[in-house]
Formats: structure tokens, C-alpha cells, sequence
């Protein structure tokens, strides 16, 4: 089969498209066709390195495709069948995994993480990795949902118990992760404040449901925020933006309001006054990836058409080079996406 590898760490040239060994099926899983495979950040990560990651290594978390194959141990699926795939690996057998906490396994990772990724042709799974998708969702947009709708669930339904008529501060609103929590918290029938770095962006995230758009670049997030919420704050902030937002967060978060964080792309070194959490009461959560169960609630907003993936550009697999300059420009709104 053709696939994206790196077999040392570095910038896009370090991405070859070459031939590689097709998977070998075991009898517990499914081989899929991949049609699509969208990007994340975690991508541009691994490629410039992180621990854990065995070269030459396959990229790539979010799939989508067609069943070529089952195995000898799997049933309810036929070649064929159009599915996506769940973006994690979990061993499917320890307390936290048969207690629905999968993503606590010891040995969780995401796909394209330390195993690989969807930057090929095919790919074999386990079965419990494997879920039909229905007609209404072409291929591009199935990838685009997995790993960011489940995500923006977990840390809004998961982790901050989001309720109906809520402030929400989403940061980042033309991200992947940003364009799935403005739609799970406005279906939760909540006030949603976004930022973006242009009006365009911010135009999009407005059409989405956000109902109000800051742009980081001209105005100073915290002080929009006791502006549009007469100077209460918010109820949770969705922040995955990292050291360039964290001291806006925390000022624009309410008394015993919620900070949830799932990522740090402008960097991991904050700092915290602790007076500031322990006389506000503030709340703030980790929140990484969700559960299987988690991503079957999400899916059925998704597949009833009530939440959206929103794909920003497609490249053919053998142009991936041009997808990742792409991505670090962050010009995109939505998900880039792979086609092999």
C-alpha cells in the first residue's frame, strides 16, 4: 500500500510518501480502505517528535473508509460497509476499560500517537474501534469528527457538567475543537462567547451559534468578556490554546466558574496565582480525549444532523507536505483532511 511515513523527526520534509508493508488482519479485527483521514495538531506534534514514537511511523487520527475485510472473530460487520473509526487505542481488558474509562488505560494513546495512524491506504483495527456511518455524512466529513466532537463532549458534558443557560467562552472558535464545543453548547441552549483571529473566522463561528465573537489580535479577551457579561464572567471557559490565553481565562471566568483545559498548542507553562483559584472557588479541570460511551452520545447529535463537522480543505495523501504548511499557517476553518 502507499502511506505517509517519517523515519526521523522534523519540519514536512520529513514526510515521505512511499510504499509500505500492507496491515496483516487478526482474527479480532476489521481491515478498512481509508478514504479519508483528518488532521489534528497532534500530527504536526509527533512529526516533530514526541515520546514514545517508534520510527518509521504512520500519522493520522482521524479515519474514515470502507470494510474490506472482517476477521475470523468479528461479527455485525461485511466488507463494504461504510464506517469511522474510534481514534484510540485502549486494551480493552483492564478495571478502567471494562468500567467505561478508557481513556484512563494504562495503555491509551491516540491513534497515529505511538501506534500508528490513518496516512495510508489501509489499516487494520479491532472490531470495538469500528462504527457504521450513516449516508448522510460523506466520507471528509466523517473524518472530521471523531477526536474533536469527542473531545469538546468530554470536557463540556464530561468533565464541567455543562447546564442549560450557561456562559460559555470557547477560545480558538475556527479550531476543530472550538467548532464542535460552540454547537454541544449552544444544543445545551447556552450563551457562547468565541475569539479568532480575523472576522472571517469569527463571521463562520457566529454562523455556527456562537453568539459573540472577540478577535484576539484587536480587542483584550477578558475585558470583551466583562463587557458582553456585565462584568460577571463566565460559567467555563473551553481552553486548549495554552500559554498565549491562560491569564485571559482565568480573568474572564466567574466566582466558582470552570476553566477545562485539553491542550496547550501555544506552549505547556502557565503560571497560576493560587489566591486567586482558592478565594474565587475556582474549578480547573484536565480533560483528555473521552470515553467509548462518551462518543457514541456525541455521534448520535452528529449522525441526526444536530451537530456538524465543518471540513476546511481536502489534499490528495501524496500532497501531505502542503497539508502541514497548511495547518501551521492556522488560517484553516475546520478540519484539513487526507484523501489516500
Amino acid at each position: 500500500m502507499k502511506a505517509v511515513r517519517i523515519h526521523e523527526f522534523g519540519g514536512p520534509e520529513v514526510l515521505r510518501y512511499e510504499d509500505a508493508p500492507d496491515p496483516k488482519l487478526r482474527k479480532d479485527q476489521v481491515l478498512v480502505r481509508i478514504r479519508a483521514c483528518a488532521m489534528n495538531h497532534l500530527d504536526i506534534w509527533v512529526r516533530k517528535g514526541l515520546p514514545g514514537v517508534n520510527l518509521p511511523h504512520i500519522l493520522g487520527s482521524d479515519i474514515a473508509g470502507e470494510i474490506v475485510e472482517v476477521g475470523e472473530y468479528v461479527s455485525g460487520f461485511m466488507p463494504g460497509q461504510r464506517v469511522l473509526l474510534v481514534p484510540m487505542h485502549f486494551c480493552n481488558t483492564c478495571a478502567d476499560c471494562t468500567s467505561a474509562r478508557q481513556n484512563q488505560c494504562a495503555q491509551f494513546t491516540v491513534l497515529g500517537n505511538r501506534v500508528d495512524g490513518g496516512n495510508c491506504e489501509l489499516i487494520a483495527i479491532p472490531a470495538v474501534n469500528v462504527i457504521p456511518i450513516p449516508d448522510s455524512l460523506d466520507f471528509n466529513q466523517a473524518a472530521s469528527v471523531p477526536l474533536v466532537f469527542l473531545t469538546a463532549w468530554h470536557m463540556l458534558v464530561g468533565r464541567a457538567s455543562i447546564r442549560p443557560g450557561q456562559t460559555v467562552l470557547v477560545l480558538g472558535g475556527g479550531s476543530g475543537v472550538g467548532i464542535a464545543a460552540i454547537q454541544i453548547a449552544k444544543l445545551f441552549h447556552c450563551r457562547v462567547i468565541t475569539t479568532a483571529g480575523d472576522e472571517n473566522k469569527l463571521a463562520k463561528a457566529r454562523a455556527l451559534g456562537a453568539d459573540h465573537g472577540i478577535n484576539h489580535y484587536k480587542q483584550k479577551i477578558s475585558d470583551e468578556v466583562k463587557r458582553i457579561t456585565n462584568k460577571e464572567g463566565v460559567d467555563i471557559v473551553v481552553e486548549h490554546v495554552g500559554a498565549a490565553t491562560w491569564d485571559e481565562s482565568m480573568k474572564s471566568v466567574k466566582p466558582a466558574g470552570t476553566v477545562v483545559t485539553c491542550g496547550a498548542t501555544t506552549g505547556p507553562n502557565v503560571a497560576t496565582e493560587l489566591r486567586f483559584v482558592y478565594s474565587r472557588q475556582l474549578s480547573i479541570l484536565g480533560s483528555y480525549m473521552g470515553t467509548m460511551g462518551e462518543l457514541y452520545e456525541v455521534l448520535g447529535h452528529v449522525f441526526a444532523g444536530r451537530l456538524k463537522p465543518v471540513v476546511d480543505h481536502a489534499f490528495p495523501l501524496k500532497d501531505v507536505r502542503a497539508a502541514h504548511e497548511h495547518m501551521e499557517k492556522s488560517q484553516m476553518f475546520g478540519k484539513i483532511v487526507l484523501n489516500p
